[in-house]
């Protein structure tokens, strides 16, 4: 007796956990409807942060890069005075950091952000060159001191 008692009082806790767990049709729908319409929000402004985050990329790279342009004009000024045989060999390696920047400059505008991955790639081989430049140019303005 005590046996089927236990059982049946397991059966029905069983039964009425289940019978109120389970959600309607139709509030699985509006649920997942809720759920689909908040990922919508959030990609949205995933994309709005990545949008702002490449732009601003963008403008503090050409910033650099104005300044570099400025500190070759500003080596080209300096060696127009330096005497004949010492001159062609600094216009050779300022034509060289002139071609590197301009390379920069013409890489930055043509990078398409289509994806993130694309982006985080482009973005750390792009600092490294632009890193790369300006201890070149860095060097230079050394060795135009001594």
């Amino acid at each position: 007796m005590k046996n089927l008692i236990l059982v049946f009082a397991a059966c029905t806790f069983i039964t009425g956990t289940l019978l109120t767990s389970c959600n309607s049709p139709a509030e699985k729908v509006e649920k997942a409807k809720e759920n689909v319409t908040e990922a919508k929000k959030d990609l949205a402004e995933a994309n709005q942060e990545y949008k702002a985050e490449v732009e601003n990329y963008r403008r503090e790279t050409e910033v650099i890069i104005t300044a570099n342009d400025q500190s070759i004009a500003d080596f080209r000024a300096k060696v127009a005075k330096e005497k004949k045989e010492v001159r062609a060999d600094y216009e050779k390696q300022i034509a060289e950091l002139e071609r590197k920047n301009a390379d920069m400059k013409l890489r930055l505008r043509a990078f398409n952000a289509d994806t993130k991955e694309n982006w985080e790639k482009f973005r750390t081989e792009f600092g490294a060159d632009m890193n790369n430049l300006g201890k070149a140019l860095k060097e230079f303005t050394i060795r135009d001191k001594k």
